[in-house]
């Protein structure tokens, strides 16, 4: 036996090699970056050719074909004598007997390498290994030497496994492996093991304090080496100080008319009693609740307050469920509807969002300004109790007066020009239409008025998970049409697929559109008709108060406008008052007109 050097292409192929099938070109091009890296690291074996100059390759033929592949030269061989079977034993137990490093030699070697200098990049490359499995490796530095045994038999766990064991205590892990070490000849539960030593991780990047209570709370961050390298990595097992900074962060940044509360089993936070969550543009006067989700980020959900107010009658046309209220919506004892009361809700917040910000800056014509004006007052919310964000709690007339100042100069007469006139038209549209499903519904009007300014192209895109999970399953499914997701058997799961497609577009569902049903479009005209009778006056036999005519009874109005007194049990007081009321108005109308037209009184 002996070592000397020689061409590669020198060499010639044993006809009679053991391993007769081929290697895939994945192993293939691994050994060439190896060979490119370090070189020919075991020299391959070979014999003189009988009855000739030349030499046979008995092992190493891969060695052989990547060093010619890597441009090398000369490479070094062993030369040993021909066996009397052309080397077919030896050729046989060499690629029989070997076998490579288990996982816990080859991180020795690594952690040899690393202490001689060389980088965890270079070490894969040399290797043609990730540098993902290097680093892998190297958890096993701090595993329990009792636990680096038995893996070094063969038995090892996931990455993810390995990651969390790694990251305990060399204590913690002696208590677990005690509990749930294997027996002789068995494999080790690692999912258990892992189990047992699995700590909640809080990031660095869904935290909202800074340095200075992390450092009060005694916060340190640890990198967690296999999270995507776009994120902040930085993570802390130590939940209660970091749920305690996210809270004293909260305490000291909670708005004007904000409050911290729970969250319930769902995750969802626990409003006021009676309080209306707000999914829109919240207002002036809504107010903000602060919450910690199941992940500890720091969360903030907008609510508003009922007004106090008196009950309404039965006969009220303003309550819902009369003649004149909000959308009747037929809910079937054994069928979900398409889209659940919190869903039109919802749909009600996001028609007023689109409505008004179409309002402010959709280009209307000045016929259709006018027209939209006459709409606008013939909603159900009038005397208005407005659903504009900006509006506040103002009631009654102050709402409008804001506006009119505009249009009044110093001289106190109507000074204005018509770009002051469309902007103050368009405010004052803002605060009488709204589609909210609460008090200042409009009804089918701020439908009609949507629709003719094209306010649809206002709407928010609503695939979010929040309001999908409002949908039934069929409505679900139906939303999957023109798209590339197929419904799933599970609701969760097509849920989800909808949510992650329609991240890059905009999806509004049908029942959102403000273009009114046809049929409800015709009978609300009808009606309408019916109700004012001729000339706007109410039908001769119709019913008179708070009933089918539309009309507010004398206890209503007693509670909505403040220039009628309260109903005593027989209404004389409230007749008599209504009458004065009249003959006013009246002789206050004939007044204005004999001033307009020059007209002397007799």
């Amino acid at each position: 036996m002996q070592l000397m050097k020689v061409d590669p292409r020198a060499l010639k192929d044993n006809p009679d090699n053991t391993r007769q099938s081929k290697s895939t070109p994945q192993a293939d091009a691994l050994l060439l970056a190896t060979i490119k890296a370090v070189g020919v690291i075991q020299p391959p074996v070979i014999f003189a050719e009988a009855g000739g100059n030349g030499y046979v390759i008995e092992a190493g033929h891969r060695r052989t074909r990547m060093a010619i592949a890597a441009g090398i030269e000369e490479i070094d061989v062993i030369v040993v004598e021909a066996a009397n079977d052309n080397g077919a034993m030896r050729s046989m137990i060499e690629n029989i007997a070997r076998e490579p490093l288990n996982p816990v030699d080859q991180w020795r070697g690594i952690e040899r390498l690393v202490a001689l200098g060389w980088t965890e990049e270079a070490i894969a490359i040399a290797l043609a290994l990730p540098v993902r499995q290097i680093r892998k490796l190297r958890l096993l530095a701090n595993v329990l030497p009792a636990m680096l045994d038995h893996m070094a038999k063969g038995d090892m766990p996931s990455e993810q496994q390995l990651r969390t064991i790694s990251a305990a205590s060399l204590d913690e892990q002696k208590e677990v492996w005690k509990a749930h070490k294997p027996k002789k000849g068995d494999t080790a539960s690692w999912w258990a093991i892992a189990n047992g030593l699995t700590k909640t991780r809080m990031f660095a990047r869904d935290a909202s304090f800074g340095d200075d209570l992390r450092q009060a709370y005694g916060i340190e961050w640890a990198e967690d080496l296999f999270g995507p390298a776009d994120e902040d990595n930085r993570y802390t097992t130590n939940v209660e100080a970091f749920l305690g900074a996210q809270q004293e962060w909260m305490s000291s940044n909670v708005p004007k008319k904000g409050a911290i509360v729970e969250v319930n089993n769902w995750g969802q936070p626990q409003l006021p009693p009676k309080a209306e969550r707000i999914y829109g543009k919240p207002s002036k006067g809504d107010c903000t609740a602060m919450f910690l989700d199941r992940e500890g980020k720091v969360q903030s959900a907008h609510f508003r307050m009922p007004e106090a107010r008196q009950a309404k009658g039965k006969g009220d046309p303003t309550a819902p469920g009369g003649e004149d209220g909000n959308e009747a919506i037929e809910v079937s004892a054994k069928t979900r509807p398409d889209v659940t009361r919190n869903g039109i809700d919802m749909i009600g917040d996001f028609r007023t969002d689109a409505l008004h910000e179409a309002l402010a800056r959709a280009p209307i014509e000045d016929d259709t300004l006018i027209a939209m004006l006459v709409l606008a007052f013939a909603g159900q919310n009038v005397s208005v109790d407005s659903g504009s964000e900006v509006s506040g709690h103002l009631y009654g007339s102050r709402r409008f007066v804001r506006h009119v100042v505009r249009l009044i100069g110093e001289s106190g007469k109507l000074e204005f020009d018509m770009d002051t006139l469309r902007v103050v038209a368009r405010l004052t549209l803002i605060d009488a239409l709204s589609a909210r499903t609460n008090r200042s519904d409009s009804g089918v009007v701020v439908r009609v008025a949507g629709d003719a300014i094209g306010a649809d192209a206002y709407l928010p895109n609503m695939g979010t998970e929040e309001f999908l999970a409002c949908l039934s399953r069929p409505a679900l499914e139906a939303s999957c049409g023109g798209t590339s997701v197929v419904p799933c058997p599970r609701v969760r799961d097509t849920r989800a697929a909808l949510v992650e497609h329609f991240k890059e577009e905009r999806f509004v569902h049908q029942s959102a559109l403000f273009a009114p049903d046809d049929a409800k479009l015709a009978e609300w005209l009808a009606k309408s008709v019916e109700h004012g009778g001729e000339d706007g006056e109410a039908p001769a036999d119709g019913p008179v108060g708070g009933s089918e005519d539309g009309e507010p009874s004398v206890e209503d109005e007693a509670e909505t406008n403040p220039r009628v007194p309260e109903a005593e049990d027989d209404g004389k007081a409230a007749d008599a008052e209504h009458e004065e009321l009249d003959e006013a108005d009246a002789d206050a109308s004939a007044n204005g007109l004999e001033t307009a037209y020059g007209i002397a009184a007799e």
